[in-house]
């Protein structure tokens, strides 16, 4: 790629991120909200599938799929992640469902994906999520094998100060690995996956989740457990 059409795409994500539109309505939370988690979901705009024009797909998961998508109104590129309800009730995880919307969509930083905001139909739920052009970093990893010492510690810085901020607002993700860890265009970290996240205000837990080989000392003895189990994610995907 040349250098002209570089910084073009640059300049053309600075702007999309940029963006005036707000999916949701900012001005209806309060600043109790914004601080705290009150336990509710943010009030949005209310969309339907019909308002976008669905692209390729992203990815595929356990409840269903992300496409890539434009609000077509405005001509904002996101990443829809599109739930199965048949599949989420199946699985009894309707709690999970909720409480990842209600963390990920209150979570403003630049290492952590945004959720726009989200919507549902009598079949599907709809996460309206920020578009990472590079996709997950499991798949960067598996074509370079390993990254180089200054990209390897250009990840772990941004990862430590996107865990500064989620921990300052008392939520845990408790599932950090590569494949819930997304490059956006200019190859910056985002954490995405909130699905075994947490807002817990004591930071004290003691439920036992998340991937077996990132698993802490801590849950695998079946102690309670606080914000440092992200930190332990954090060494063993630096490892």
């Amino acid at each position: 790629m040349s250098t002209s059409t570089s910084s073009k795409a640059h300049e053309r994500s600075r702007v999309m991120h940029e963006s005036t539109l707000e999916l949701i309505e900012e001005d209806k939370e309060t600043t109790s909200n914004k601080e705290n988690f009150s336990g509710e979901i943010i009030p949005m705009r209310k969309f339907t599938i019909k308002d976008f024009d669905i692209g390729r797909p992203l990815g595929k998961g356990k409840f269903g799929s992300v496409y890539l998508a434009r609000e077509k109104k405005t001509g904002f590129i996101v990443a829809l992640k599109i739930l199965s309800k048949s599949q989420i009730l199946k699985n009894g995880v309707e709690h999970q469902i909720r409480r990842e919307i209600e963390i990920q969509t209150h979570l403003r930083h630049p290492n952590v994906l945004r959720m726009y905001g989200y919507f549902y139909d009598d079949e599907k739920i709809y996460y309206i999520l920020e578009f990472a052009a590079r996709g997950e970093l499991y798949k960067t990893l598996q074509k370079h094998h390993h990254f180089d010492e200054r990209t390897a510690a250009t990840y772990m810085a941004q990862l430590a100060e996107a865990f500064i901020y989620c921990h300052a607002k008392k939520v845990i993700h408790r599932d950090i690995k590569p494949e819930n860890l997304l490059l956006s265009l200019t190859g910056d970290i985002k954490i995405a996956d909130f699905g075994w996240s947490v807002h817990a205000p004591s930071l004290k837990r003691k439920t036992m989740c998340g991937t077996l080989d990132y698993l802490p000392p801590e849950m695998l003895d079946h102690k309670t457990y606080d914000s440092t189990v992200d930190l332990w994610c954090l060494g063993i995907l630096c490892y």
